[in-house]
């Protein structure tokens, strides 16, 4: 995209709110009104100005520069009180070093034994299902997304009760953090609720959990081939490795970014095959002639072009991290309009990605628009559902292994079909989940052996 870019502001501000109100009840219909009144534009945080990237070339601009748009904000000030300053929340004066030393755990060549304990979970969690059955389809996908989390993180190294027990304090911990995010009231934090006892009970035991098997690992000196064993072994330049408490940090990090974001995209995907029947066919297609009943491994993803395309025009549609903060360290220029030092940058993927301009149809579900993707991609800062630069999620090829097979192993047996007159909308929270999913299982071939298919 080219030519003059512009700058406005919003209508609608309240005295002392500002646009608060407004964010919090529909913050989706909000954002995607903003185009209209320029480029950039300014909205009121209460009392405090904020500029909301509307254009791919001003949002490319701040993610490769995030050394003067640093993260920050509101949003990642609170994330931060509670999950610490991991690799997608510490700001930019520790990010190289922490992406440094965090990198070879999602090399390319890590991806193949983390996809063998993606098909494992994969059968474990599908194997009870049965025909007919109603799932919370949420709920599900974010306990197979922690499943697959946990055991890379840990591989087998701990027994199955601790798995289950992390599991769920991983859950109950971010179930509060997204409400803290959306209100963040430390007053309220304080308040002995049985949501707050929940939250500091989970962060409690997670930091134990996570303490012991690091002074475990570090005992064995072993490398498990897991993502703790890489956080341990990494050194930098100068052979220091990562502390307890950063790699603390890190372990907060992947669990909740690891398992809330790709059961919120495995979750939509559901939704929308089960409102687009002809899509689904052609899905079904796909799995079958390649899969044949069995669950998806590693290498069967090059041949699940249609899955992939799935995936991303989800990703397209509900980006996960639908709205960031970031906060400029010093007075810069953003499309002609000076920012002091201080001033919180807002970046939302789904206003861009729902751009008619960038996107024919925008609220169309289109798999087949990212056919030509590969010879034609995008223009920078035009699809950014993992972010860019030098901060872009270093787990995004994880991510996608991970969404792709899941989808395409549960096609091959079952359909989801949606429960009839039910209204799907996005739930209020840091991730872009649906609130309430519930579809009806349909049974399309028997168990053929779960992984025993598997090369």
């Amino acid at each position: 995209m080219t030519g003059t870019l512009t700058t406005g502001s919003a209508p609608g501000a309240l005295p002392l709110v500002g646009h608060v109100l407004t964010l919090a009840r529909k913050p989706l219909d909000f954002l995607t009104t903003l185009p209209a009144h320029g480029d950039l534009v300014r909205i009121k945080l209460g009392p405090r100005p904020a500029y909301v990237v509307c254009h791919p070339d001003l949002a490319h601009q701040i993610l490769i520069n995030d050394r003067t748009f640093d993260k920050g904000g509101p949003t990642f000030d609170t994330v931060r009180q509670v999950i610490g300053t991991g690799l997608a929340t510490c700001g930019h004066r520790d990010h190289r070093r922490q992406r440094r030393l965090v990198q070879p755990a999602f090399h390319r060549d890590r991806i193949p034994g983390y996809a063998r304990v993606m098909t494992e979970q994969i059968t474990a969690a599908t194997q009870p299902w049965h025909d007919g059955q109603v799932l919370d389809v949420l709920a599900v996908m974010n306990a197979l997304a922690m499943a697959v989390t946990t055991r890379t993180l840990f591989t087998t190294q701990i027994d199955e009760s601790t798995h289950i027990e992390i599991q769920q304090c991983a859950t109950d911990f971010s179930t509060v953090l997204a409400r803290r995010v959306i209100m963040p009231l430390e007053l309220l934090d304080k308040i002995p609720t049985p949501g707050n006892r929940r939250f500091d009970r989970a962060q409690n035991l997670l930091r134990h959990h996570t303490g012991q098997l690091i002074t475990n690992y570090r005992r064995a000196g072993i490398d498990h081939e897991d993502l703790l064993s890489m956080l341990l072994a990494a050194r930098d330049d100068d052979g220091q490795g990562l502390a307890d408490s950063e790699i603390h940090d890190q372990v907060f990090t992947f669990l909740l970014g690891g398992s809330e974001t790709t059961s919120a995209v495995l979750s939509w995907a559901w939704h929308l095959l089960g409102c687009h029947p002809d899509i689904q066919a052609r899905l079904h297609t796909e799995v079958d002639t390649v899969l044949n009943g069995r669950i998806a491994d590693y290498h069967d993803i090059p041949k699940l072009e249609l899955t992939g395309r799935i995936i991303t025009e989800t990703l397209r549609l509900y980006p996960p991290a639908w709205m960031v903060t970031r906060l400029t360290t010093t007075d810069t220029e953003l499309a002609g309009q000076h920012l002091p030092a201080g001033t919180i940058v807002v970046f939302s993927p789904y206003v861009l990605h729902h751009r008619a301009d960038i996107y024919p149809d925008p609220d169309r579900f289109d798999p087949d628009r990212w056919q030509d993707n590969t010879t034609h991609p995008l223009p920078r800062g035009e699809f950014t559902p993992f972010g860019g630069g030098a901060r872009k999620c270093i787990g995004d090829v994880f991510a996608m292994t991970q969404a792709t097979l899941a989808l395409a192993s549960i096609a091959t047996r079952w359909q989801l079909d949606p429960l009839p007159r039910t209204r799907i909308h996005p739930a209020r929270g840091f991730i872009l989940a649906p609130h309430s999913l519930r579809m009806r299982l349909r049974q399309r071939r028997p168990d053929t052996g779960g992984t025993r298919n598997v090369r």
